[in-house]
């Protein structure tokens, strides 16, 4: 019997690279954690907030980007303009990443809507809840991810950056993960913060990271 040739090294498999989406949270405004500030104008970053901006640029440094969108909101785009000058890319306002209309709700001190009955919907059943004279957050997530299906699909392989905020970001996150929209507000997303999601064809999204405000990014696709 002639004895088997040793075999060489396995061939490795090929694995789509995909598409990432990196969701960035505005940084920090004078009324975050105070107010509902919703679509109002006017609202600009903090000195805190404009050093979280220049982090997440900072943090973007060595991956390729291909693509910088932003909410219309003055606290989104200032947000995105550190990352924007780091990369040569323009700012690509984009509607469907603004926040939640809050409607009547807009400008409310959180303290106050604390005490509303109907601020426990909104934190334990959320997908039946309307803002008055505003969005649903079921029309809210809809929105989001519709926007994120156009924007994977324009820069399908690539890396694009989304500046949005909370409420948006966690409701695209729970409809990656599969998770009921009831429960998205168990997510949490700071100011400043990345969440990562990855697009393969004929795949399942995955879910590489949630509210990431420290390590490096680069690391997000091979060298």
């Amino acid at each position: 019997m002639s004895a088997t040739p040793p075999s060489g090294p396995p061939t490795p498999h090929s694995t789509p690279e995909g598409t990432l989406l990196l969701l960035v949270r505005h940084g920090e405004t004078p009324t975050t954690g105070k107010v509902l500030p919703g679509r109002a104008p006017g609202l600009h970053l903090s000195e805190r907030g404009q050093g979280q901006a220049a982090r997440v640029a900072e943090r973007l440094a060595g991956l390729r980007i291909d693509g910088v969108y932003s909410s219309p909101l003055e606290r989104t785009l200032e947000t995105a303009e550190p990352t924007a000058a780091s990369t040569g890319l323009g700012v690509n306002e984009d509607a469907g990443l603004i926040e939640c209309d809050f409607g009547e709700w807009t400008g409310a001190e959180l303290a106050g809507l604390a005490g509303l009955p109907e601020w426990q919907t909104v934190q334990h059943s959320p997908s039946g809840f309307r803002f008055p004279n505003g969005e649903s957050f079921a029309e809210m997530q809809a929105r989001i991810v519709g926007a994120l299906e156009a924007l994977r699909t324009a820069h399908n392989g690539g890396v694009v950056v989304c500046f949005s905020h909370a409420d948006p970001i966690k409701a695209a996150v729970a409809h990656a993960l599969g998770t009921h929209l009831d429960h998205f507000q168990r997510i949490i997303i700071n100011p400043g913060s990345v969440s990562v999601i990855s697009y393969v064809e004929g795949q399942a999204p995955a879910v590489l990271t949630v509210n990431s405000t420290l390590e490096p990014l680069s690391g997000l696709r091979a060298p």
